[in-house]
């Protein structure tokens, strides 16, 4: 018996854009005011991998007597929170991870005292929050935040996300917080590319006031000022590398003592060209008509339209509706002809929005009634978290176990829950991205077209060889798609030569790519790359806990200890910020000190060098240099119909915020 083979490609349809922002915080009906925000300073340096970004920030009480200040802005993903420092006065605080029911428990001692105090806790995956103890009425604090996040290039393009837009998701801790997101002062934003490669192009949506510039090592600056600005808008950041570069194999190492294994983060980035997939398709459209699509149903319906007109003859499709319960409104598959789609235009046009979001249900009705013949598409819309019905992440992990499902998947706002689509994502061996209400969304869809249309490398498997490697993490799911990178973390005894191996299956066939390079043995280059491998780790550990793949007690003491030990704000841990004095009185290791000093040394030195490449295959390149990079390509009907869904969908962004008449 065939299997069914078929692609599923989520869409999370924009929140509005009045949503709720990062701001200062107070309880709701306790007579206090949010804390002034004076000033939002944000430092960012982009380096081929990863983006060090630096907030500083500063508040004062508008209150008559002392409080406790709380600032809150949305998590980004995978950010590794490495500095805390709070400068009350003349005195300057600085951050310790500890266990989070210790950190706690000493902040609130610390404050109950008078004394000065900070915390900084992630709450979910939704929002960090950082909390200053006893404020004095009328005086300024200033609070520093440094993070660390991957980032990767897909299909020549490099996205950066700095998240102020919440997506609005958590009902309860809005309705007990009052908000303040506007500066009083100035907004101001200094963007820092180091690419070693050329970069042909920045655009930044919505921020047409920002000036670009190069800089005479090749690098690129961007620098924004506004004064009385808003905390409402994400920033974010698309640089396009120059065309042609060939698939290659990058390399950033840190080991800086030979006594100790070093860690690593190896960037694959494939050179084979992909052929695209050929013949009529179904399409099985899952909409979400909840309560919370009022207002953007009638858009979501002709975008869907507009996908439709642009359908082949020997396409079919289907269409699923869900609120507290899911319906298939076609009752079978229907020919894409143009008297049937416009049959179904009336239809659409005609849907309500009501009710809550059964994501679980819509998707089961989507797998019903396939052929296992035919390839198809399901293409879930939908603005919201899952509410209503099956919710926890191993019952989707156990659906999609059941079919053979690839994943491709949009998740917009900065509170979707990206931890559920993980577990999807490795669940079916798929990928997704995730989209700001800022982004340029009719741009990422375009990104994507040649993955859904084109064939991806299948169960691939990578081996590092020769030096002693260790605790291997990676972000794929088993499959490269078009345009994608493969990034590993891991950790390597000694330096030395090393082979590495790349196995997958291309159209059917084994095929095997192969280089070796030297491991440093000593390098203090990039010690960030030590924290960004333990977030990686924890990222794994949640995702096999909430696919039910991992027990959760021993997940937790696991993040834990790699949290401590690398000095990471998750769940499970707590940032607590002290002067020198109380870390000793509370018996409170200083490790988070010393990693920072090593950190910003490099940090420092790397300015002063010219930006050099950190590709290691040149001498034996690993995929062939004549073939042309995973890109390009005609437009796929299957792509057609995310850029029609979305164009409409940004269109109607537009309008509601003003920026398009």
């Amino acid at each position: 018996m065939k299997r069914h083979r078929f692609l599923l490609i989520l869409v999370m349809a924009a929140a509005p854009v009045l949503g709720h922002a990062a701001g200062t915080l107070s309880p709701t009906g306790s007579g206090e005011q949010p804390l002034d925000i004076i000033d939002h300073q944000l430092d960012v340096v982009i380096h081929d991998g990863f983006a060090r970004v630096e907030v500083l920030q500063t508040f004062a009480n508008p209150n008559t007597t002392p409080v406790e200040g709380i600032y809150a802005f949305p998590v980004p993903k995978n950010a590794c929170l490495s500095e805390l420092v709070i400068t009350a006065g003349e005195r300057e605080l600085r951050g310790e991870v500890v266990a989070r029911d210790r950190a706690e428990e000493v902040y609130e001692q610390e404050k109950a005292s008078g004394n000065d105090a900070g915390l900084g806790t992630r709450e979910g995956y939704q929002r960090f929050e950082f909390r200053v103890a006893n404020i004095p009425s009328g005086a300024t604090t200033r609070v520093r935040a440094v993070y660390y996040q991957p980032l990767v290039i897909d299909t020549g393009v490099g996205r950066f996300l700095y998240p102020l837009q919440e997506g609005g998701t958590d009902e309860q801790a809005e309705s007990f917080w009052t908000r303040n997101d506007t500066v009083s002062g100035s907004f101001s934003a200094d963007i820092h590319l180091r690419s070693s490669w050329p970069v042909d192009d920045v655009r930044l949506p919505g921020f047409d006031d920002a000036v670009v510039t190069t800089t005479e090592d090749g690098g690129t600056t961007v620098e924004i000022r506004r004064a009385s600005a808003s905390l409402n808008r994400d920033l974010v950041v698309y640089y396009r590398l120059q065309d042609g570069l060939p698939g290659r194999v990058e390399l950033i190492a840190s080991r800086p003592d030979r006594s100790e294994p070093g860690t690593f983060m190896l960037t694959l980035t494939p050179g084979i060209d992909l052929a695209p997939l050929t013949g009529g398709r179904d399409f099985v459209f899952v909409l979400d008509t909840s309560g919370s699509m009022g207002g953007k149903i009638g858009t979501l319906a002709q975008g869907v339209v507009k996908a439709l007109e642009q359908f082949s003859t020997e396409d079919r499709f289907r269409i699923v509706t869900f609120a507290s319960n899911a319906h298939e409104i076609t009752s079978g598959w229907q020919p894409a002809d143009e008297a049937t789609v416009q049959s179904w235009a009336a239809k659409l046009r005609q849907l309500g929005a009501g009710g809550s979001t059964n994501v679980y249900e819509g998707l089961q009705t989507a797998f019903r009634h396939l052929d296992a013949d035919r390839a198809t598409s399901v293409v879930l819309v939908t603005d919201g978290v899952t509410n209503t019905g099956v919710v926890d992440p191993q019952s989707f992990h156990e659906l999609l176990k059941k079919v053979d499902v690839r994943i491709f998947g949009f998740l917009l706002g900065n509170s979707a829950n990206w931890p559920l689509m993980e577990v999807i994502c490795h669940a079916s061996g798929g990928t997704y991205a995730t989209i700001s209400n800022a982004d340029d969304v009719l741009g990422q869809v375009m990104l994507a077209r040649s993955k859904v249309g084109h064939e991806a490398l299948h169960d691939v498997k990578v081996s590092v060889r020769g030096v002693g490697v260790t605790d291997l993490t990676t972000s794929s799911t088993g499959k490269v798609y078009r345009g994608e990178q493969l990034v590993l973390f891991g950790r390597y005894a000694q330096g030395g030569a090393a082979e590495v191996t790349l196995e997958a299956r291309l159209t059917g066939e084994d095929r095997v790519w192969r280089t070796s390079f030297e491991f440093p043995d000593l390098s203090t280059d990039y010690p960030e790359i030590e924290r960004l491998w333990a977030m990686q780790k924890i990222v794994g550990i949640e995702r096999l806990r909430d696919a039910g793949l991992a027990d959760g007690e021993e997940s937790a003491d696991g993040i834990r200890d790699l949290a401590v030990a690398y000095q990471l704000v998750t769940d499970e841990t707590a940032m607590l910020v002290l002067d020198d004095a109380a870390f000793i009185r509370h018996g409170i290791d200083r490790k988070n000190q010393a990693r920072v000093a090593r950190e910003r040394t490099a940090q420092a030195a790397r300015p002063k060098r010219p930006v050099s490449h950190l590709r290691v295959d040149q001498a034996k390149p690993m995929f062939d240099r004549s073939t042309p990079s995973l890109g390009g390509g005609a437009i796929h009907p299957a792509a057609a119909v995310l850029v029609l869904i979305f164009a409409v969908v940004s269109a109607w962004r537009l309008r509601r915020s003003g920026l398009l008449r």
